[in-house]
């Protein structure tokens, strides 16, 4: 009698805690219900070249764009680019509204913590844009004057993790859009602006803009696509498509396509 009370008390409690367990932790379903869906939604903000941009005709095109279609299609879904206000990019990802953040976001401790990465396939810089007859040479040449950058961007991240800058420029401006703010620095509204060296490099280069970057950079970065912090199969998924891809010479392809080159550094 001992011993039966015994074995059902033991198979109560392993009941017990099976039950605490399934109802404290969520099936990782994401690689399946994004499969019965049929749509990789992808968020982004539209007006940030060459990663996510509009074109003369107003579709969404971008470097991340091509590698986001050609991911989708090997996962046997459609590709939807969904435009996003950048500065709640985790909220309109965590309510669901888009499936992931791909548009040049970089890898950052924090958003580790609440968000499910790619591994890096790109390299990147903040810099430092100035008009190009500023004189300006350094970081230190902006003492004194007038900033601008992108609000909730990685430049902001890293203009708050170099003190010495942060508190000696004269002002800080904040935009919603990379684009605004290079009107802005070419009119003279602002000394200089804040921005991934990747993006700054190709507006002045496509628009033949009369700016100049400063040799000397804030932070280095990488660019990481960013899933629900429980969406780990997706996100997995979406990892191999693009080490497939690169294996086979599409990344290559269409980094060549948008850079002139192969600058990716998937499996590296």
């Amino acid at each position: 009698m001992k011993k039966l009370f015994v074995v059902l008390t033991a198979a109560l409690l392993a009941a017990s805690l099976a039950g605490c367990a399934k109802k404290g932790s969520k099936a990782d379903n994401s690689l399946a219900d994004l499969k019965a869906r049929g749509v990789f939604v992808l968020g982004l903000d539209d007006s940030f070249p060459p990663m996510g941009f509009r074109d003369e005709s107003n579709q969404i095109v971008g470097f991340d764009i091509d590698l986001a279609k050609e991911v989708a299609k090997r996962l046997g879904v459609q590709f939807k680019a969904q435009p996003i206000n950048w500065d709640s990019k985790e909220q309109e990802l965590n309510t669901g509204k888009i499936d992931c953040i791909w548009n040049g976001l970089t890898i950052t401790d924090e958003r580790k913590k609440a968000l499910s990465f790619t591994k890096p396939y790109l390299d990147n810089k903040q810099v430092v844009v100035v008009r190009a007859n500023s004189g300006f040479k350094g970081l230190s040449d902006l003492y004194g004057k007038k900033i601008a950058l992108q609000s909730g961007s990685s430049a902001e991240d890293a203009v708050n993790d170099t003190p010495d800058f942060q508190k000696n420029v004269k002002d800080i401006v904040f935009l919603d859009q990379n684009l605004m703010a290079l009107n802005d620095l070419v009119i003279g509204g602002v000394d200089g602006v804040v921005m991934d060296s990747i993006v700054a490099e190709y507006a002045i280069k496509q628009s033949n803009l009369p700016l100049t970057l400063l040799d000397e950079s804030l932070a280095s970065e990488e660019y990481g696509v960013a899933f629900r912090k429980g969406d780990v199969k997706l996100t997995e998924a979406v990892q191999k498509a693009l080490q497939d891809m690169a294996a086979d010479g599409t990344v290559a392809r269409i980094s060549s396509i948008w850079f002139g080159s192969d600058i990716t550094v998937i499996g590296k």
